[in-house]
């Protein structure tokens, strides 16, 4: 148990994680891939060559020191990322590695600012929340195993349709090569996917949202190919999807994770706002709603580039076409003229634009895209006075967004 003194040792060190947090935390991780390389199979590199990861590490440790008399505040992201572990296979083995260099790294990065004191009391700190995580993620671990089609850690599936939605994305239809069934998933959850990377000589695991509802038989990812001659490594594995996984290729697959979901128990609208590939886990949703019938009113809102790279396009055409409760609202930046009846409009997509079209009395909005236009589409919302309790939102990656 932590004592009184040592969340004081703790809270002190607020301001030198600060200041120097991302400092700490790339040179953790250069520490521990030195003493376990294996654990570059683990982690996605990508998000470490980006310095992503540093960066959302050095925000989790900031605020847990920051928290760490009312950790009850941080529920929200230790769920958040629980389950981006489980989807990865971490154990608890790999936090009493992970404790090991991080309390090495505070001592070689503070020097003789970290005293024996201080080190013992991030010790008992970083026990406490190793207890917490792995806690949660043994439940998620058991509840996907309770499941019908269940599994953890990494499951072989056959690829038996690949299918292009657009000049820039692509579907991948997985059924288990074992001839079993998939475990149900909540709308808006995501798998990770494991390839062999020939460029790193590594097995990389990447987190693609599903893009289909619930069947119990088969999941759908949509992934778009990247551009560009100098690719850091997660452009290289959704570019390996398209260019060398073809049907009757097996994949490995971890089970569906993720708490940006659709919460099924409310009756009220659903605006489903996206930029980009960032429509996938909405197009769950959106598929989930139809599929079932729901009664609720349904606003689609999406930026894309041009209608060449749009993808399910005609899907959210023929589904308009099909429900009147469903309306649609598509920008493009390059867009030519139009009759004004279509519900096209030029440039990013504009809520303040929309305004009584998409705000709706009692409605949840879901937001999904890249950090920046999570950020905009947030900050709108929240000039437009809707609640910031009805507006949820996952972005691609480590998360190290803090909207307020």
């Amino acid at each position: 148990m932590i004592t009184p003194r040592q969340k004081e040792l703790i809270k002190a060190t607020v301001p030198i994680l600060k200041e120097h947090g991302v400092a700490l935390t790339s040179h953790f991780y250069k520490r521990m891939f030195t003493h376990h390389p294996e654990l570059k199979h683990v982690f996605n590199m990508g998000n470490q060559q980006s310095g992503k990861q540093q960066t959302a590490l050095a925000m989790a440790v900031l605020n847990y020191a920051d928290n760490i008399e009312n950790l009850s505040v941080l529920r929200s992201s230790v769920t958040q990322i629980a389950h981006k572990h489980t989807s990865l296979d971490i154990r608890p083995e790999h936090y009493a590695i992970v404790g090991k260099h991080l309390l090495a790294s505070i001592g070689e990065v503070l020097g003789e600012g970290a005293t024996p004191e201080l080190l013992e009391a991030w010790g008992v700190a970083y026990g406490q929340l190793a207890d917490i995580m792995t806690g949660i993620e043994t439940g998620l671990y058991k509840g996907a195993t309770a499941k019908e089609g269940g599994w953890t850690g990494w499951r072989p599936f056959l690829v038996k349709q690949k299918e292009r939605e657009s000049a820039e994305i692509t579907s991948f239809y997985f059924y288990p090569a074992d001839g079993g069934r998939v475990a149900d998933f909540q709308p808006g959850q995501y798998v990770s996917v494991r390839l062999f990377l020939p460029e790193l000589n590594l097995f990389q695991p990447r987190q693609y949202s599903l893009s289909n509802a619930p069947n119990g038989e088969y999941y759908r990812i949509s992934v778009k190919k990247e551009a560009g001659a100098n690719l850091r490594p997660n452009g290289l594995i959704s570019n390996r999807l398209h260019d060398h996984i073809e049907e009757g290729d097996i994949v490995e697959i971890s089970a569906p994770a993720g708490d940006f979901i659709l919460n099924t128990s409310k009756s009220g609208p659903v605006v489903l706002i996206s930029g980009g590939v960032g429509q996938t886990p909405l197009l769950s949703m959106l598929d989930y709603l139809i599929s079932t019938n729901s009664p609720r009113e349904i606003v689609w809102v999406h930026g894309s580039r041009h209608p060449n790279v749009h993808a399910f396009k005609d899907r959210i055409e023929a589904l308009h076409g099909q429900q009147q409760r469903f309306k649609r609202h598509i920008f493009y930046d390059q867009l030519e003229e139009i009759a004004p009846e279509h519900p096209y409009y030029a440039g990013v997509v504009n809520l303040k634009q929309l305004k009584e079209k998409a705000i709706l009395p009692g409605a949840d909005y879901y937001i999904c895209g890249p950090a920046p236009f999570i950020q905009k589409q947030f900050q709108d919302l929240r000039a437009l006075e809707v609640n910031k309790a009805a507006i949820h939102y996952e972005e691609f990656g480590p998360n190290v967004l803090a909207l307020h």
